[in-house]
């Protein structure tokens, strides 16, 4: 059996991505304390054959503090069993937890008269600083809608059902902030920007007319020799280290050519050694 957490900050999505798993077949309950982890697990794995082979539970910061802080130890029990688990943690900048939560006008599960929204956002942070620590995939959704998070959560669990680590190449604007979620990040503002080009600047990396602007120059050639051959380098080492995620960021001024492309070239030079690679232009989307 596969087990599947689910956690994070509250308004960050994970109802939203409880939801995508029990479109994947997942068994999903919400909320479960993690004192009950184990016992769920035990149930689950004695019923496998019959009903589910896959499971997902929510955990949060409505857990009692003193479980939450024995989340790692719970985690490392489980997998001692072997239980198959993965932990997803949500998270969101303030911003755009305060804007959600004033559209929606849903109440934080920690504020109360005297923990005004800002600072329950903050306590939340804390709270859950255990389970944050031992998560496999930290997802970024501050500016995902629902649907997109659908679609990402739903690509990292296939992506799994084949061997070896997944590789997300990421391309993002820095005007908009670097990615909470990368492993590594790339700043390639140094290169020559197809911004400046008239006839390019409604274009984007993925665009052949861009793409052979870049390609034609010599430091973007080398741009892409050296992050590849890093990569090629030092992944067996994570993969070595039982990871089964990592995320390749590459970030340019607006996140539109120069980061596009090279996130889009090197995508398609490792899905030539590897199947479980993917892609994601978030200033795109």
């Amino acid at each position: 059996m596969k087990l599947i957490i689910i956690s994070g900050l509250s308004g960050s999505g994970k109802s939203t991505a409880l939801q995508a798993l029990e479109d994947l077949s997942y068994y999903c309950i919400d909320n479960l304390p993690v004192g009950l982890l184990p016992a769920f697990a035990t149930q689950m794995i004695n019923a496998s054959q019959q009903l589910y082979k896959n499971a997902a539970v929510c955990i949060d910061a409505r857990n009692l503090t003193d479980d939450l802080q024995r989340f790692p130890q719970v985690l490392d029990e489980l997998r001692g069993s072997g239980v198959h688990c993965e932990v997803f943690f949500l998270a969101a900048d303030d911003k755009a937890l305060l804007k959600r939560f004033s559209e929606t006008r849903r109440k934080h599960p920690l504020t109360r008269s005297d923990l005004p929204l800002a600072e329950a956002i903050a306590h939340e942070r804390r709270l859950l600083e255990p389970v944050a620590a031992k998560s496999d995939v930290h997802l970024d959704t501050s500016n995902l809608n629902v649907h997109q998070l659908r679609e990402m959560v739903r690509k990292r669990v296939e992506a799994t059902a084949t061997t070896g680590m997944t590789l997300l190449f990421q391309s993002f604007g820095y005007k908009k902030g670097i990615p909470a979620d990368a492993d590594f990040v790339f700043d390639v503002r140094c290169l020559p920007n197809p911004h400046w080009e008239l006839e390019l600047r409604a274009l984007n990396g993925q665009d052949a007319a861009v793409a052979s602007y870049l390609e034609g120059l010599a430091p973007v050639r080398q741009m892409f020799a050296d992050i590849k051959t890093f990569l090629e380098t030092w992944i067996p080492f994570f993969e070595a280290d039982n990871r089964s995620y990592m995320t390749i960021a590459l970030g340019c001024t607006g996140g539109q050519h120069r980061s596009v492309y090279l996130a889009k070239l090197l995508a398609d030079y490792f899905r030539q050694k590897r199947d479980n690679v993917l892609v994601r232009h978030r200033e795109l989307l």
